[in-house]
């Protein structure tokens, strides 16, 4: 089994003005760029327009988002909570994409008020399954989240660093097994 650093694709879901989402992308990119078996890539959707229509053409809109995934061996959404949902510009690039997602772990770290992102996680599940993704189960959730880091963008307790470790350590599992499997023959979708 290659033990060389799994790619992880690090997607900030929120494109809202004045989003809190940065904050948390930020602090959960330093602790996966704090280990040695991960190399990270955040994608801000924000930095990124999205194609007004849907077709089954390549959207030129997308082609930065498309190599970045293809060279993820894993994922992690960062996603906030609207509306007991996820953003739509998540779900524009989810469903943009197809063969990016499939035999490759994701991961979500979430973020809001009261649920703490928790019901937007639950309805990507089932997303992520029909992709043939897997997700970990695992998760980082800041309930709240305004009033959990401190000005320096570090969460004031330290629940979250152990429930990153958690997560991340099962997406490592996933992904170099996953990897294996996707080098062995090639995934049948």
């Amino acid at each position: 089994m290659s033990s060389s650093p799994l790619r992880a694709a690090v997607i900030l879901a929120s494109t809202r003005e004045g989003r809190f989402g940065p904050t948390v992308a930020h602090w959960f990119t330093d602790r996966v760029a704090a280990r040695t078996d991960f190399t990270v890539d955040l994608i801000d959707l924000a930095e990124h327009p999205m194609p007004a229509v849907l077709t089954r053409e390549p959207a030129p809109e997308m082609a930065d988002i498309t190599a970045r995934l293809d060279a993820a061996d894993a994922f992690v959404i960062v996603t906030p909570e609207y509306n007991h949902s996820f953003p739509a510009s998540l779900k524009t690039v989810i469903d943009w994409h197809y063969t990016q997602w499939q035999a490759k772990p994701v991961g979500f770290v979430s973020y809001g008020g009261l649920a703490g992102g928790l019901r937007a996680v639950e309805q990507l599940r089932p997303v992520f399954a029909e992709l043939h993704a897997v997700t970990v189960r695992d998760t980082v959730s800041f309930h709240n989240a305004w009033d959990r880091f401190g000005s320096d963008g570090a969460p004031l307790d330290p629940g979250p660093e152990l429930a990153a470790k958690a997560m991340l350590d099962q997406l490592l599992w996933w992904g170099r097994a996953l990897r294996q499997a996707r080098t062995a023959a090639p995934y049948a979708a």
